[in-house]
C-alpha cells in the first residue's frame, strides 16, 4: 500500500477566511472549499470555475490540502496524487 511522503508538511492550521480567499476578493462564487494544511490558505475546489486550491499548490508547492466541507474528512496530496483520510 502506497503512503504519502509529504505528511511531515501537515501543520495545525486555522483557515484564513470563511470562503475561498481569491473568490472573495473577486466577488465570485465557489462550489466546495479546500484548506492548505501547510499554511491555512482556503481555496475553491476543481469543480469550481477558478480552481484556486490547485492554483495555490502550483504557486507555493504546498502538497496537501483537505476538504473543509461539513462531514468530510478526506484530503489530497497533489505531489503523490493520492487521497488521504483525516478522520
Amino acid at each position: 500500500m502506497q503512503t504519502c511522503s509529504h505528511l511531515s508538511q501537515v501543520h495545525h492550521v486555522t483557515p484564513h477566511t470563511r470562503g475561498c480567499e481569491e473568490c472573495l476578493k473577486m466577488h465570485d462564487t465557489w462550489v466546495h472549499l479546500r484548506l492548505c494544511l501547510e499554511c491555512g490558505h482556503v481555496g475553491c475546489c476543481d469543480s469550481s470555475k477558478n480552481r484556486h486550491a490547485t492554483k495555490h499548490f502550483h504557486s507555493t508547492s504546498h502538497p496537501i490540502m483537505r476538504s473543509i466541507e461539513p462531514g468530510e474528512s478526506w484530503g489530497w496530496c497533489y505531489v503523490d496524487q493520492m487521497e488521504l483520510d483525516f478522520s
